[in-house]
């Protein structure tokens, strides 16, 4: 796998390329202008470098609102349009309570408790055997 840690993509929000892997780490909050950067940004690296995954890491994000879930969905959205895939990765559990109690359902996003685990995902590893993995739903 070759990395490519040359330059981020956005002056705002690093996106940085991971082999076949986007990997996006947002800190903090994100604003109108920012995330329709990001949103154009993810669209044309995925276009340019044939990119088939992007991992969306919040495990810097405090609190998440309506307008966040709304650009992650249409992050993961706009992605799989161009035949790639997403996983959000470092959800704390306070953002899950705030997407459920919001009624935010992220419709072509799966998820991963570390970036590790995501990549793992993405790569078609069972993340379930390593430490940090995602979880197994029961069956």
């Amino acid at each position: 796998m070759s990395h490519d840690f040359s330059r981020p993509v956005t002056g705002h929000v690093p996106v940085l390329r991971l082999g076949d892997v986007l990997l996006v780490t947002l800190q903090g909050d994100l604003y109108d202008s920012t995330a329709q950067q990001l949103q154009q940004d993810i669209g044309e690296t995925i276009v340019s470098t044939g990119v088939t995954g992007v991992v969306i890491d919040i495990s810097g994000v405090e609190i998440v609102d309506s307008f966040l879930g709304r650009v992650l969905a249409e992050i993961a959205a706009n992605a799989r349009l161009l035949a790639a895939r997403t996983v959000v990765a470092g959800m704390r559990p306070a953002v899950a309570i705030t997407l459920v109690e919001l009624g935010l359902t992220l419709p072509g996003l799966r998820t991963a408790l570390t970036a590790e685990a995501a990549m793992d995902l993405l790569a078609g590893l069972d993340p379930d055997t390593r430490s940090g993995g995602r979880r197994r739903e029961n069956r």
